[in-house]
């Protein structure tokens, strides 16, 4: 399990998280939603030690992480999916599923969990030796989580994964997300925009509004009170 307890962090004068609290569990979805501006992605940085918080603390199965340096971080299984389709264009697709297993796999076992990237992602398989730069944007996507599925993390942050695609790729996303995390030993934090499509995955859900977390429920409460989507979500 994920946990992050009364954390906050401030950038000068600005309070981008204040007091926040989450968790999330292994073999689930836990959506965290919000306007922009609501500390969605400061919250997903700070997690991943790229943002130092002022106070509060996060742990992994009881270990803490705050403090860690980030590489020892992804150590611990943490891999996190940034905005905007962080892929390295240059190189081909392979080499990018390659790159993210490098550090924690031997030769053998690395392809092994390659192809079952593949396998997830059969279009990849049809790419793999392209350039990223040939991909369309949800293939680019697709790859981006493939990387960090390859290193078999213990939790998987995405940030606005469905931004700039397609809503049939969007739906095939998430389908995916739903697919492979349901049983599995992942935990999975989504953050979206797309409040509709994260709460028709998630089993739980975090709302953030301003930096505070306004309500941590079911994704299906959370879905189901009009008032609550109409005032911070947006539907």
């Amino acid at each position: 399990m994920l946990e992050v307890e009364g954390l906050s962090v401030s950038y000068g004068a600005i309070r981008a998280l204040e007091d926040v609290a989450l968790r999330a569990e292994k073999g689930m979805i836990t959506a965290v939603l919000g306007a922009n501006g609501a500390g969605k992605t400061t919250l997903l940085r700070t997690i991943t030690g790229l943002v130092k918080p002022t106070s509060g603390t996060v742990t992994l199965d009881g270990e803490k992480l705050t403090g860690m340096a980030v590489e020892d971080i992804v150590r611990h299984g943490v891999a996190h999916v940034p905005e905007g389709r962080g892929v390295i264009q240059e190189i081909t697709v392979d080499e990018n599923l390659r790159l993210g297993a490098l550090w924690c796999m031997g030769r053998s076992e690395r392809r092994v969990a390659m192809e079952e990237i593949y396998e997830l992602f059969p279009l990849l398989s049809e790419r793999r030796h392209k350039h990223a730069s040939t991909l369309s944007g949800g293939e680019r996507q697709m790859l981006a989580i493939g990387r960090a599925l390859v290193s078999r993390p213990r939790v998987m942050l995405l940030d606005e994964p469905s931004l700039g695609l397609a809503p049939i790729v969007t739906a095939q996303l998430m389908s995916m997300l739903r697919d492979r995390t349901h049983g599995s030993d992942i935990t999975v934090v989504l953050v979206e925009q797309n409040a509709r499509s994260a709460l028709s995955v998630a089993q739980r859900a975090v709302v953030l509004n301003l930096g505070k977390v306004v309500v941590a429920d079911d994704a299906a409460a959370v879905a189901a009170d009009s008032d609550l989507r109409h005032h911070y979500l947006g539907f």
